[in-house]
């Protein structure tokens, strides 16, 4: 199986040359660190950044420099910084080519929960909602299961809505999934040492391989 850094790895072959992405909060921060060299790609903070780079050195640190999770980051050669009204300008009107988030749940329909937990104090949604509302393509990265060993890929998302069929591919430590127009979590690959049993055991949601 794999760690948050080998997930994080895997979703970075799916990134093209050329791509305009941006990337959400957890593991998808992660992914800037496995872009291949030569890679033409260009990352998208929502707080306000184009052209992030990977993250910084220890003691190289500019804590001006963050990204929407408020880690410090480094930008690259043409990088611009703008307010977050441009931002989500770009966002609305379909400029990114990718999206990638973390999720508590997603359903076998590509609904995604990714934003609260009841009775748990949250900051609020931050700019999941816009992201999901207009990205073409989202790609989640996730746990398989929660800490109590439940499924997060299920027949319904029991967790607040952040959007409803939107998802299109899930990258877990078990595996990478598609999901299907009709509803349903396609096997497209298994991680190394992890059986189809296990995934079955741990996939509430419809499970086509």
């Amino acid at each position: 199986m794999l760690d948050k850094f080998g997930i994080a790895k895997r979703i970075a072959k799916e990134i093209k040359d050329g791509y305009y992405v941006n990337l959400g909060i957890g593991i998808p921060t992660l992914v800037v660190n496995y872009i291949p060299d030569g890679m033409q790609v260009v990352l998208q903070s929502e707080n306000g950044l184009l052209g992030m780079g990977p993250f910084p050195y220890e003691g190289e640190e500019d804590a001006d420099y963050i990204n929407a999770g408020k880690q410090t980051i480094t930008t690259l050669p043409g990088s611009a910084i703008f307010d977050s009204a441009m931002s989500f300008g770009m966002i609305r009107a379909r400029k990114i080519d990718l999206t990638i988030l973390g999720a508590m749940e997603v359903s076998e329909n590509g609904d995604i929960a990714n934003w609260k937990i009841p009775g748990k104090m949250v900051k609020g949604m931050g700019g999941a909602m816009d992201l999901v509302a207009s990205a073409e393509n989202i790609i989640v990265a996730m746990q398989h299961v929660n800490k109590h060993g439940e499924s997060k890929l299920l027949k319904e998302c029991s967790l607040p809505l952040t959007g409803v069929r939107c998802v299109k591919k899930i990258v877990t430590e078990f595996g990478v999934f598609d999901v299907l127009p009709e509803g349903g979590f396609k096997v497209v690959e298994l991680h190394e040492g992890v059986s189809i049993d296990t995934v079955k055991q741990y996939t509430s949601g419809k499970l086509i391989y």
